[in-house]
């Protein structure tokens, strides 16, 4: 895990508690595209568009710097 790929997945840990949590930079390693997967209970009752639009108010300030960002969530139903 690169030292940005840490970063953004710390911020997610933190903030979400996921019970699973996927952060690679699919850029080639320059940091400008990242593919997340966050699996959390936080989600629960949010539907999709609502889990990503947290998702991205939690790293407002690392989107700025990026590309793109591809998301994916799902709500742990344990």
């Amino acid at each position: 895990m690169t030292d940005s790929e840490r970063h953004i997945f710390n911020i997610l840990n933190d903030r979400l508690d996921p019970s699973s949590l996927v952060v690679q930079d699919t850029s080639g390693g320059c940091g400008a595209f990242y593919q997340l997967q966050v699996s959390s209970k936080a989600f629960k009752g949010l539907t999709m568009i609502k889990q990503h639009r947290l998702v991205q108010d939690i790293l407002k300030e690392e989107i700025k710097q990026l590309h793109g960002l591809q998301i994916q969530t799902s709500i742990d139903e344990s």
